[in-house]
């Protein structure tokens, strides 16, 4: 039997848009999207903590929709667009409205579950501008949160999406 070191890696190059950027490299085909975000391209926003889709520390928005990135293969990403919590920060470091509410509704404590509650947040935000905190409740239900800081998310969110209301009101 063969050693596990010993069996040929099979690679493949890809490319991919990753927070707005063109992205071709050459991978093993067995790395998952998480590994490759956070290894290759140093994006260790995304947070594995379970490895095995339980937790969402490693949700990222693909083709729109959150996905946790332990359980998707970089391969599977060919030709699409991804989206992590470093290309929420636009201008100099300026935080996305839903960053800048976590941050004054202390929807965060020790941070590791952020930036996935965050990127599915998003990811519902941008189908739903205006969603219930039933929708919120149920677009982190994936999410695990070990400090408990369910409430003041659900707090940070509703605020965004009146923040984000009032901006598209004051650009009309």
């Amino acid at each position: 039997m063969l050693e596990n070191n010993h069996l040929p890696k099979l690679k493949k190059e890809i490319s991919l848009t990753v927070n707005g950027k063109n992205i071709r490299a050459e991978i093993e085909c067995r790395t998952t999207l998480a590994e490759f975000l956070r290894e290759e391209l140093g994006l260790t926003g995304t947070k594995v903590g379970c490895n095995r889709a339980e937790c969402g520390g490693c949700t990222v928005i693909l083709d729109g929709k959150p996905v946790y990135s332990c359980t998707v293969l970089a391969v599977e990403a060919e030709g699409r667009e991804v989206l992590t919590i470093e290309g929420l920060t636009k201008e100099r470091g300026k935080l996305h409205p839903l960053q800048e509410a976590f941050v004054e509704e202390d929807a965060l404590q020790c941070g590791y579950c952020t930036p996935g509650m965050i990127m599915s947040i998003i990811a519902l935000l941008n189908r739903n501008a205006h969603p219930t905190e039933a929708d919120v409740r149920n677009a982190i239900d994936g999410n695990l949160c070990r400090c408990g800081s369910y409430s003041n998310i659900l707090k940070a969110t509703l605020k965004t999406t009146e923040k984000m209301a009032e901006m598209k009101r004051g650009e009309s």
